[in-house]
């Protein structure tokens, strides 16, 4: 089988779909990889880490999705992309199609095989290949989130962790996933004061005991969020439900009534957003204000430090997508249930449940 590897050309997407580990494991199972040239600048990948591992370079990108039979990509093909994909071609990636009806119609109409990174679930309902990614981006979450806090970046002026006699920043996190306990940790050893919200009271017994003392722990509702939401000088968003878009849980009312400057972190944008008044931006353009609150919506949050994002990213990946290559698709999704739940789209219909129930009723 020839696997390709394109270049990410979403806007400051700098992690790349495999490592020359791979490339190298895909090889000796009697592959070939087409890697295009530069594909790893932004991971610390030089062009001959791929060629010694066996990988061929490929100068260009129309040739990587004209001649790969599965081509792996990190965010989803882009509308410049769309052209170059062919009918039965099997796409490894994330796509997060609950948020885009475009880029589904145009899935469908290329009529690839879409197998998403994101949906993803092993039987205990982990989703192993949104984990890695979940935890940078929690992480990055707080990191951006402080940074325009700052006054000379348009926020209220304040030090998350505040100082000696000083009072610290209110961080409160929607979500106690792993981007939200992700990102509580962080603000905590920050020293912000954090309240992390959730509605499955399980889930927070469970961080009772592994969070430090400054993290609170409440249960989510209409009312405990408005309090909180009103209270905050930074919010994060980190809701996700399986291939679902995300709920809204803060409406564009609520964010109208909060502090002047301060900081929306919505981590949900790849799903929608889980704050009536996010709407996805660029890491060119990372923040808008809206009623005097800046707001932070990266669809791509980790792409900004691929060096950490592309090993933790492949390490997860990589066994799928040597059973993909091995068996083929349909082959390894009957092997292997897991793999099973990433089938999206296939031959220009929808696969995945969810996915079918979203759109059926939106075309009504």
């Amino acid at each position: 089988m020839i696997v390709g590897v394109p270049k990410e050309i979403k806007d400051n997407e700098y992690r790349v779909s495999l490592v020359p580990a791979g490339v190298e494991e895909l090889v000796v199972q009697g592959h070939d990889v087409w890697v295009e040239a530069r594909a790893g600048e932004g991971s610390g990948i030089a062009d001959h880490m791929f060629k010694k591992a066996g990988a061929r370079i490929v100068q260009s990108h129309a040739l990587i999705f004209q001649k790969a039979e599965l081509v792996l990509k990190v965010k989803e093909p882009q509308p410049e992309e769309y052209h170059w994909l062919k009918p039965g071609q099997v796409v490894f990636g994330y796509f997060h199609f609950a948020a885009s009806r475009t880029l589904t119609q145009a899935m469908i109409q290329a009529r690839i095989v879409a197998i998403a990174y994101e949906t993803i679930r092993l039987p205990n309902g982990e989703h192993p290949l949104l984990i890695p990614m979940s935890e940078v981006a929690g992480k990055m979450a707080v990191q951006e989130g402080a940074k325009y806090l700052e006054r000379s970046m348009g926020g209220r002026g304040l030090l998350l962790g505040g100082v000696t006699g000083v009072q610290p920043a209110k961080v409160v996190v929607l979500g106690a996933g792993t981007v939200g306990t992700q990102a509580a940790r962080m603000a905590a050893s920050l020293g912000a004061q954090v309240i992390l919200m959730d509605h499955n009271l399980a889930r927070l017994r469970l961080l009772e005991t592994t969070l430090p003392e400054n993290v609170v722990l409440l249960v989510s509702n209409r009312s405990t969020i408005r309090e909180q939401v009103l209270e905050a000088d930074l919010l994060i968003g980190s809701i996700y439900v399986d291939a679902e878009k995300a709920p809204r849980l803060v409406s564009k009312e609520l964010v109208q009534q909060m502090k002047p400057r301060s900081v929306i972190v919505d981590v949900a944008i790849d799903q929608g957003g889980c704050i009536e008044t996010s709407r996805p931006t660029t890491h060119s353009h990372p923040v808008y204000e809206k009623f005097k609150v800046i707001h932070y919506c990266v669809t791509n949050i980790p792409g900004a430090v691929g060096m950490t994002s592309t090993y933790a990213l492949t390490n997860a990946t990589l066994p799928f997508v040597l059973k993909i290559a091995q068996d083929g698709y349909k082959v390894a999704m009957q092997k292997d249930p897991v793999l099973a739940t990433g089938l999206n789209l296939e031959w220009g219909e929808i696969k995945h449940p969810v996915l079918q129930k979203i759109f059926e009723k939106r075309s009504k």
